[in-house]
């Protein structure tokens, strides 16, 4: 029977070390704040929100959400973004996406509008290139790096051990590879126009899928000694699921994530992290 790799215990301490850390800004005057900006609404954005605003209690950052119509032009997000720009009071900034099909083509100019400093979620050019150099302005996606928090809580070695990563977007498959990369690991990245996906990660040490396509990663994927964190959400009608079949993945492999419960606890703490992380950097309280 496989470890199980929850996120609880993963993010309330990561939450308590974010919490010490802003009450230590709260004592020189500075109250972390973080902005989530949305354009229209969805189901799964409001459960997000009201998790993002429960940790944010938790950690001492204050959550703010402002709302756009579903029917605003990218001049009305950009200015939105220009306004939070400038807002001394804003350390953090979160654009839920995608963005309301019209938007979509104009997505990657409206993210480069925001101020490295603020994005918190690495979606500006210029956290992407700190991701990939390990310097410069901004942070990782906070799903690809609630990967790496897991591991290193659960004392998961990823120095000199073979990862693989299933799924190449660049919210989680491509910057989860650059940061295990960053801890040392030999990594390889499978998509989908990998010829034998199976083949590979069965030589893995440590497996992360992201392919967001329920049992695809079957018993035949996995080998006993292994650690599966498994990132994706599918829903299946009735019930939430990764991509791993569970109950033939986990009987084979050492350690697992379950799902729900597993990556998805361990983002919203990494969310407040960074706010707070972003906070210190521009009140002169920490340096990059």
């Amino acid at each position: 029977m496989a470890v199980m790799l929850t996120g609880k215990p993963v993010a309330d301490a990561l939450s308590a070390d974010t919490a010490r850390r802003a009450g230590a800004l709260r004592q020189r005057g500075v109250s972390p704040r973080l902005v989530i900006l949305r354009c229209g609404e969805n189901e799964a954005d409001g459960a997000y929100i009201r998790g993002a605003v429960k940790r944010g209690a938790l950690c001492g950052v204050e959550v703010e959400l402002r709302a756009l119509p579903a029917d605003a032009t990218a001049a009305d997000v950009r200015e939105a973004i220009r306004e939070i720009n400038g807002d001394g009071s804003v350390h953090g900034c979160l654009l839920l996406r995608p963005l309301p099909p019209h938007l979509r083509a104009e997505e990657d100019g409206i993210c480069a509008c925001l101020d490295p400093r603020k994005d918190v979620d690495g979606m500006t050019p210029a956290s992407a290139a700190g991701v990939y150099t390990g310097h410069g302005q901004g942070f990782a996606p906070c799903t690809a790096q609630a990967c790496v928090e897991l591991l290193r809580y659960y004392g998961v070695e990823m120095a000199g051990k073979h990862a693989v990563v299933i799924g190449r977007s660049a919210v989680v498959g491509r910057p989860a590879a650059m940061l295990l990369l960053r801890e040392d690991a030999a990594v390889t990245v499978c998509h989908s126009r990998t010829p034998d996906t199976a083949a590979l990660t069965r030589q893995a040490d440590i497996i992360i899928t992201a392919a967001g396509v329920r049992s695809s990663l079957t018993a035949a994927h996995v080998r006993p000694g292994q650690t599966v964190v498994d990132v994706s959400v599918n829903g299946d009608g009735s019930a939430l699921c990764g991509d791993a079949d569970f109950a033939a993945v986990e009987p084979v492999v050492d350690a697992i994530t379950p799902v729900p419960g597993g990556v998805g606890a361990v983002t919203s703490s990494v969310l407040m992290a960074h706010t707070v992380r972003a906070a210190e950097l521009l009140t002169g309280e920490g340096r990059l």
